[in-house]
């Protein structure tokens, strides 16, 4: 299937995500307003409205006219919305199936789910993506994954001048599992460490004004903190990402998809002692925090680059156009409608940061 459109549509799922698609050659449409999220429109508290993007409603992505291509979802229900719509779309994945049944509370066993997602993928005629190889063997795809692209040149080098942790998260209230967060309390409490998100119920925990304020609170701390329970989430972010492109070491728990090098780039243990050891160390020698961020750089620099992020997309995106082009109702002029099954209920905006839920049971 060729298809020679220059712009993307997109759902908004998180904008610091999102923002990554400014590095494409494309225009961009990104649908806000979408219910299930904290916010109704773009967040730039996170990131600002890439130069290229225009911010549109979904009756608006909906509307015929424009033609993309490729249709960028997160979530079933994202594949349900633009149903009618006949280009390629391309499924991406940003949590876990295990993470997923948790944050859902759902009845589902794991094969259930898996089961479910694939066949309502098959449906919509979906090419399918993961941010993480974690999170795409835990669902059953593996053929693309999408590493996040972190430009180390985007973020001044850091100075480490205050003598602070520093860790940036969403709704830890209700991710307390996935963020290790008894583990993150033991350790840290009564340390100097700040936390920054969006956190209902977290006194003088507040989100960044905007980038440039992220990007100078990374420059200033002395360490980033990050903890994840193996089970649900993985040993590294985006934010994660961020903070090692910026210089600074890391500190957390151990796990198998860590991208920390115990003693080079950071520090990692198990034992809340021994790690809050560790951050004092980070707290009293800036010298040794700043040698470790240069070795956490350079990490970034080989895992997560632009050029990595950019080909990964032009992969995807390719496959999402081949897969369309098999379906008989993809042609000009027809509408694309595909029976899926209607995904379950949206949680209550307050609790959630992303707008994704598993699809219930296919109907005949």
């Amino acid at each position: 299937m060729q298809n020679r459109e220059r712009r993307l549509l997109v759902f908004n799922c998180h904008e610091a995500w999102v923002h990554q698609l400014r590095l494409l050659d494309y225009d961009l449409d990104i649908i806000c307003g979408l219910p299930g999220r904290y916010t109704r429109g773009w967040d730039t508290h996170m990131r600002p409205v890439p130069a290229r993007a225009r911010l549109i409603c979904l009756t608006e992505a909906l509307t015929p006219g424009e033609r993309y291509a490729c249709i960028i979802a997160h979530n079933p229900t994202d594949l349900l919305d633009i149903r009618n719509r006949t280009e390629p779309r391309l499924l991406l994945l940003h949590l876990s199936l295990e993470a997923r049944l948790v944050e859902e509370h759902s009845h589902l066993s794991a094969a259930q789910a898996k089961q479910i997602l694939h066949r309502y993928v098959e449906l919509s005629g979906a090419h399918v993506a993961a941010v993480t190889s974690a999170k795409g063997r835990s669902w059953g795809f593996t053929e693309n994954i999408l590493p996040v692209a972190v430009d180390p040149d985007e973020y001044p080098p850091c100075t480490g001048e205050t003598a602070c942790g520093l860790r940036v998260a969403n709704f830890i209230l209700q991710r307390k599992a996935f963020l290790h967060w008894s583990f993150h309390e033991r350790v840290f409490a009564g340390l100097p460490v700040r936390i920054v998100g969006h956190n209902p119920g977290m006194a003088d925990v507040h989100p960044s004004r905007d980038w440039d304020h992220l990007k100078d609170l990374l420059r200033t701390s002395r360490f980033y903190i990050h903890t994840a329970n193996p089970d649900l989430e993985d040993g590294y972010n985006m934010a994660m990402a961020e903070a090692m492109a910026a210089g600074m070491p890391v500190l957390g728990n151990r796990h198998p998809t860590s991208i920390v090098e115990h003693g080079v780039s950071g520090f990692l243990s198990d034992n809340p002692a021994e790690l809050r050891g560790y951050a004092k160390l980070l707290l009293d020698d800036r010298d040794l925090a700043l040698r470790m961020g240069r070795q956490a750089r350079l990490v970034v620099q080989r895992r997560f680059s632009v050029e990595a992020f950019r080909s990964g997309m032009a992969r995807a995106i390719a496959s999402a156009q081949r897969k369309r082009g098999l379906l008989p109702l993809c042609r000009p002029g027809v509408p694309a409608i595909v029976e899926l099954p209607r995904p379950s209920g949206r949680m209550p905006v307050a609790t959630r940061s992303e707008r994704c839920e598993l699809p219930s049971a296919p109907s005949r």
